[in-house]
Order: C-alpha cells, then sequence, then structure tokens
C-alpha cells in the first residue's frame, strides 16, 4: 500500500471537515450495562453482574454515522425505526448530537432494533437482542428513496451499510444506487450475505473475508485466491473498486486499473473486533469525500481500524486518535 505522513493526514481530515455523507442502512441502538462480577449464581452456573453503569449508543448503521462524527463530518442517517420508546430515544440521541431526523422512517411492523451487550469486569458476558428481522414494506422503501432523492444534491458521498436487518431490499438498493450514481456521487458499500450481489456500480464495494468466501464459495487461503476474489467480484458487481478486509492479514485492495495491493494489518493488542467493519467504511468514505486517493483511503480506514479494535465494544474512531497513531 502506501505510507501516509502526519501532513497528508491532517490535509485530509481538515478538507473532510463538514462534508455532509449519508448513510443508508440498518440502524440500531448498542446498548450496554457496565459491572462487576464478585461471584457465580448459587441458581445456576453463571456469573452474578452488579450494575454499575449503563449507557445507550449509536449502532448499526448509525455506529457508522458516529465514526463520521469522530471525523468531525456532517452525516445524515436514513432507514427505518419502530413506532416504539426506543425509536424516541434514538431521535433524542441523533438530535443530542445536533443530526437530522429527517431520514427516519417509522415502520410500526418492526420494533427498533436493540442490542443490549453485558460488560462484567471489562469481559464481554453476554448480548440480548430485541429485534424483528423482516423486510420493510413497499410503503417504506418508497419513503427511503423520496428522502434520498430530496437530499442528494447535499451530500458528497453515499454509504450503504446492510447488516441482513431488511431495509436494504434490492429495491432500496437498486434505487439508492441509481439515484447516486444519476448525481455523480460517490457510492460505498459494506454488505451482508443475502443481498450481497444486489450492490451494482458501487464507487467501493468492501465486504469481508467470511462474507466474500461464502458469496464466491472459495477459501482465500492465499493471494492467488484473494486477487482472484477481488477481480470476480469488480466483473460481476460492475464496482470501480473492491476491499476486501482480512482480519489479521489487513485489507485487499483492487482498484478500478486492476491494480491489487495488500495493506497489512494495523491492530496491535486487539480486544474486541465489534464495529471494526463501520469504522473501514466509514473513514474510507470520508477519506475519499476528501478527495484523498483510493490508496490513501484504505490506509487511513486500515490505521482507523487497528486503533478500535483494542477497544472493548464498539467504539467509533476520531481524529486525534488518528493523528497520534500516525
Amino acid at each position: 500500500m502506501i505510507q501516509l505522513d502526519s501532513v497528508r493526514l491532517a490535509n485530509i481530515l481538515e478538507t473532510g471537515k463538514n462534508r455532509t455523507i449519508m448513510v443508508v442502512g440498518d440502524l440500531m441502538i448498542d446498548r450496554y450495562l457496565w459491572g462487576g462480577v464478585t461471584r457465580i449464581s448459587p441458581e445456576a452456573p453463571v456469573p452474578i453482574i452488579n450494575i454499575e453503569d449503563d449507557e445507550n449508543r449509536l449502532g448499526g448503521a448509525a455506529n457508522v454515522a458516529n465514526n463520521l462524527i469522530g471525523l468531525k463530518s456532517k452525516p445524515l442517517l436514513v432507514g427505518a425505526v419502530g413506532d416504539d420508546k426506543w425509536a424516541n430515544i434514538f431521535r433524542n440521541m441523533l438530535a443530542e448530537k445536533g443530526l437530522s431526523t429527517k431520514g427516519l422512517i417509522a415502520d410500526e411492523r418492526r420494533p427498533t432494533t436493540v442490542k443490549t451487550r453485558i460488560i462484567g469486569n471489562n469481559q464481554h458476558i453476554a448480548r440480548i437482542d430485541r429485534e424483528r428481522v423482516i423486510a420493510i414494506s413497499n410503503e417504506v422503501c418508497k419513503e427511503i428513496l423520496s428522502v434520498v432523492e430530496e437530499v442528494v444534491d447535499e451530500v458528497d458521498a453515499i454509504i450503504l451499510q446492510d447488516y441482513n436487518k431488511g431495509v436494504l431490499t434490492p429495491d432500496v438498493i437498486k434505487g439508492v444506487t441509481d439515484i447516486a450514481v444519476a448525481a455523480g456521487k460517490i457510492v460505498t458499500v459494506d454488505p451482508k450475505f443475502e443481498n450481497f450481489f444486489q450492490f451494482q456500480k458501487a464507487t467501493l464495494f468492501k465486504p469481508n473475508r467470511k462474507e466474500t468466501e461464502e458469496a464466491l464459495m472459495m477459501r482465500l487461503d492465499d493471494e492467488a485466491a484473494i486477487e482472484e476474489a477481488t477481480q470476480r467480484l469488480q466483473e460481476r458487481l460492475q464496482a470501480e473498486n473492491v476491499l476486501i478486509t482480512l482480519s489479521e492479514k489487513g485489507m485487499a485492495l483492487r482498484e478500478s486499473n486492476g491494480e491489487v495491493s495488500v495493506a497489512p494489518t494495523k491492530a496491535r493488542d486487539v480486544a474486541d473486533v465489534s464495529g471494526a467493519g463501520d469504522t473501514v467504511i466509514a473513514s474510507v468514505t470520508f477519506a475519499l469525500a476528501a478527495g484523498a486517493s483510493m490508496k490513501e483511503a484504505v490506509t487511513l480506514a486500515n490505521i482507523a481500524a487497528g486503533i478500535v479494535c483494542q477497544e472493548v465494544g464498539v467504539v467509533p474512531i476520531d481524529t486525534d486518535r488518528l493523528m497520534r497513531m500516525v
């Protein structure tokens, strides 16, 4: 890949400030219960956790927005929430961060997704999910596309962030992409398996290793296989660029000219990989919107992912930590 010195990084970070980046996808709340474990329950062989603190954070596609906030850009979230108290909590969380709630479409058939993580003695003990995984209705789809079309001229890039929770249906994917391409906007994709090959004509398509292996039914166990996978994805999806995240092996980038390069991982002591993919797609899109080259954008994203993997839980990146790392 390339080296990114502090001068160039500072330039990208400054240029990217206040750029508006739309994030379309599955919106969630990450709820954390923090406490201490002192004994095992006499009722069952499970730890008893004395809760000392609790916190609600933006999760799922909203965690991508959280990373964009940390990079000092302006995210615009578009997706579905339920008609429930958690939707109101979600709106309040956005309002507290000065973000618009215009893109939040209420779907009474689907509760707001809440993922509760229980942390005891700084160890992840359990996770409790509250959700209903079904596709959004045609009416909600039309409302989402209406919002995207209305504001597309105000944004610098669009991220499609999929968690297979039902928001990014084939109609939403095609509709958003068509609107973005017609407007000449950067489109980046973080896919999941279900609609993997629906994401056509993206500026950057960013699956992880597991998703790629499942979709292509092949093992990415050497450089030749990785290069073949990037080529197959680029051709089948008509993507300009393909970036496969390879966990401890870093990231493999195939650019529009066919050049393939690998960025080794920047993670040091890995504590938790939760949210690392969100950080990558947010960071790379931010950098592209700031005018960085594809290699510069991937290098920045690789550094950012290495930082957040050292933290417990889903933690967004920020500009100060990036500068310190470089």
